[in-house]
């Protein structure tokens, strides 16, 4: 794929975009997994509980990402809670927070 007739701004999108669907891959990837472990499970008379030794673990939720870096898309923050470093560096190099809002 060649990428050098894109412009910076598109190269920026185009890599949030994967990142979104590599994200929801990732998910339905999981779930498809923990279906087929309780198929195997079930076969042999348990459930996944019995298996696991406990409470099955539920995913955190996640806050909506509000703030991203705008050279490093894996840096975000949701915009609740402490502020990350890099977000206090952003700020402590006069930089202005709205700029990093993706909302």
């Amino acid at each position: 794929m060649d990428l050098s007739n894109y412009t910076t701004e598109q190269l920026n999108q185009l890599k949030k975009d994967i990142d979104k669907e590599i994200n929801g891959r990732r998910k339905e990837d999981a779930r498809k997994a923990q279906q087929e472990l309780k198929q195997v499970a079930e076969r042999y008379g348990f459930s996944l509980t019995d298996l696991m030794g406990g409470q099955p673990s539920r995913p955190r939720a996640k806050g909506k990402v509000r703030f991203q870096h705008p050279a490093d898309a894996s840096k975000t923050w949701s915009g609740r809670g402490r502020k990350p470093g890099w977000v206090k560096e952003w700020e402590g190099s006069g930089r202005s927070l709205d700029e990093l809002r993706v909302d």
